[in-house]
């Protein structure tokens, strides 16, 4: 199979490419690729701990198998690495972990993560799936703006946003928030703060399946619109 792979930054300079066509063998992983270019640049190996992989736009895990056409990108930390602010859309699992130190830096003391899971039911009936939709570009303006309301409101160090659209299972998550602060209360309250706040701002709608039909769910405390399936 044939992908793309992007280098950005100090791995521009490593490398020596702004970007490389490569075959490789059907089933490689995102791992798999990060070890064939760090036994052909060392260079890379000693960045391991902080550099991320996106395949197609999306950040990847290092299990993620590789498929004809992906588009890899090798992206080192951005504007100083650990600490950095993060808003971003995912349409593949989210790993609240991964996310939570990705953020974490030698000044915090205290790191917080929050996940919305997708639960089995919904006032006394039971769920089958989720879809997610939203205005995109207004979704990454919004979450930037309750990062800095948060920012402003707690003495926290850094936080990070990142929510699933399109269809989510049953225990899938569906929105992850991390932040890290000196002290652990000014980091809970910020998340807190946080998960109320997206839900009050940021433009994204729910669709709750059940197996007669359908809710739109547009927000907490609104009216839920039922979509009878059809016979």
């Amino acid at each position: 199979m044939r992908v793309n792979v992007l280098f950005f930054g100090v791995t521009h300079d490593l490398t020596g490419m702004a970007q490389e066509h490569l075959e490789l063998p059907a089933g490689e992983s995102v791992e798999d690729l990060r070890r064939r270019y760090e036994a052909r640049f060392p260079g890379l190996r000693s960045m391991s701990g902080t550099l991320l992989l996106a395949v197609n736009q999306e950040i990847a895990g290092n299990a993620t198998l590789l498929r004809e056409g992906d588009e890899v990108a090798f992206m080192p930390p951005v504007s100083g690495g650990a600490g950095t602010d993060s808003y971003r859309i995912a349409r593949n699992p989210i790993s609240a972990a991964e996310l939570a130190s990705q953020l974490r830096a030698p000044q915090d003391g205290a790191v917080v993560v929050f996940e919305g899971i997708v639960r089995n039911h919904s006032h006394g009936r039971a769920t089958r799936y989720l879809e997610y939709e939203g205005y995109e570009p207004m979704v990454i303006s919004k979450m930037q703006q309750l990062g800095s309301e948060a920012k402003q409101k707690f003495a926290i160090d850094s936080i990070a946003v990142v929510h699933r659209l399109g269809r989510l299972e049953i225990g899938e998550t569906s929105v992850a928030i991390a932040v890290t602060a000196e002290h652990r209360r000014a980091a809970f309250e910020a998340c807190q703060f946080a998960i109320d706040r997206l839900k009050q701002i940021v433009p994204i709608w729910k669709k709750e399946y059940f197996a007669d039909g359908a809710v739109w769910a547009e927000g907490e405390g609104q009216t839920r619109v039922f979509v009878e399936s059809p016979k």
